[in-house]
């Protein structure tokens, strides 16, 4: 027995490698039980109306939860080289694929809704694809940029570097066509297309050239706009909203030209802001919110936030910002200390996907911005974003280990 204990390592699953950043497993756990409690919380008036069971999203999203937690102790304690490279390429290239069939699945397997198909249905349960292929996404750039452009010299022609980029574009492109048009997702293509641009600045790009493609990402979010006549409707009541406090620091001559017929306020953003408005400092009380008694829709998902800040006020969404951040903090701090580069970048993909992923939801559900649809990490109910940003976790949790194993090398040199 004393040989197996000393010769075998015998980790029992539940049990997190010694190495691994338990602090960033420990914040994630947390956001993940309030997630589970406010699914129970601000669904009820959603069973009423379904004639649910009492308990149906707590239930299924505890099962995520419970889930998602062993789904990040399995890839942490997996080495971050037999597991990284080969589920990224994975995520990648399978769930780019299953996006391009989609629209050809018969309807038995696909979920539609306003015309487009963006869930694959499993039983009971719906998938969206587009979650975790964000995650293979964020691997390829990585990788790919390592092969082919870190190494580059940053001072190039704006031509040469075009050109070096311009594959990049192009799958871009494609992944534009997929998601923005074919599953009408524009909130998801905003997400990758900052997470794209970004991470070229890291890959050793020039600020000149990076200036140049945020003019060229402008123009064509432009064109993605005025091509589907809904978006613009949806510009038009947002900046109708916010005009006249940006309007008033404006020469007249502009501010004229610039503004618009009044729209009706935007039914959800504006009950959101009374859910805000009604919080308060210490907020009503977990269960005794009113705002999602039928007014606001979708409320334990893409305004979850709302929510929370009703049911916990102020100091309670203090307390969800602090760890969220936390989170990023862990997340950034694992790429800045991590040597391999190929997973400095995924690691700062991944904390810039879940740091804009909060930004555009919580500018969204105040007005500061038109809203997107993107869930909040691990906090908004839904099987898919809760496992696809844990298997995320997971993978930073793996390549943490390595930041000892960096250090222990320089010592024994």
């Amino acid at each position: 027995m004393n040989f197996i204990k000393n010769n075998i390592k015998l980790k029992p699953l539940f049990l997190l490698d010694n190495r691994v950043d338990f602090l960033l497993f420990i914040l994630v756990s947390i956001l993940i039980l309030f997630s589970i409690v406010f699914s129970y919380s601000l669904s009820v008036y959603t069973v009423v109306y379904y004639d649910y069971n009492e308990f149906h999203f707590f239930i299924r999203q505890l099962l995520f939860g419970i889930l998602s937690i062993f789904i990040m102790i399995l890839l942490a304690n997996i080495k971050s080289a037999k597991i990284v490279g080969n589920l990224g390429i994975f995520l990648f290239i399978f769930f780019l694929f299953i996006m391009l069939i989609m629209p050809f699945l018969p309807s038995s397997l696909v979920t539609q809704s306003g015309g487009a198909t963006r869930w694959i249905r499993l039983g009971i349960l719906s998938l969206s694809p587009i979650e975790f292929f964000k995650l293979g996404f964020i691997y390829f750039l990585s990788w790919s940029f390592y092969r082919r452009v870190i190494d580059k010299p940053k001072k190039m022609l704006w031509k040469d570097e075009m050109l070096l980029i311009l594959p990049y574009f192009v799958t871009f492109l494609l992944i534009v066509f997929i998601v923005a048009f074919m599953q009408k997702d524009f909130g998801q293509v905003v997400l990758m297309g900052l997470v794209l641009l970004i991470l070229l600045i890291f890959a050793n790009r020039s600020i000149k050239f990076f200036f140049s493609l945020i003019a060229i990402s402008l123009f064509g979010f432009f064109i993605l706009i005025i091509s589907v006549p809904h978006r613009v409707q949806r510009i038009q009541s947002w900046w109708s909203m916010v005009q006249d406090s940006i309007l008033s620091f404006m020469p007249d001559i502009l501010a004229n030209k610039l503004r618009v017929d009044t729209f009706p306020e935007p039914y959800q953003v504006s009950h959101s802001l009374n859910a805000i408005y009604n919080g308060s400092i210490f907020g009503e009380g977990i269960g005794e919110g009113f705002i999602k008694m039928g007014f606001l829709s979708d409320i334990h998902t893409d305004f979850i936030l709302s929510g929370i800040i009703e049911e916990l006020g102020f100091l309670g969404f203090l307390f969800i910002i602090i760890i969220f951040f936390m989170i990023v903090w862990r997340i950034f701090s694992i790429s800045a200390r991590i040597k391999d580069p190929i997973y400095h970048l995924f690691t700062l993909g991944i904390g810039l996907m879940f740091i804009i992923s909060f930004i555009i939801n919580s500018y969204g559900i105040t007005g500061i911005m038109p809203i997107k649809g993107i869930a909040v990490p691990f906090l908004s109910y839904g099987g898919s974003a809760l496992i696809s940003s844990c298997i995320a976790i997971g993978l930073v949790l793996s390549i943490s280990k390595d930041i000892k194993n960096d250090y222990d090398d320089e010592v024994i040199k």
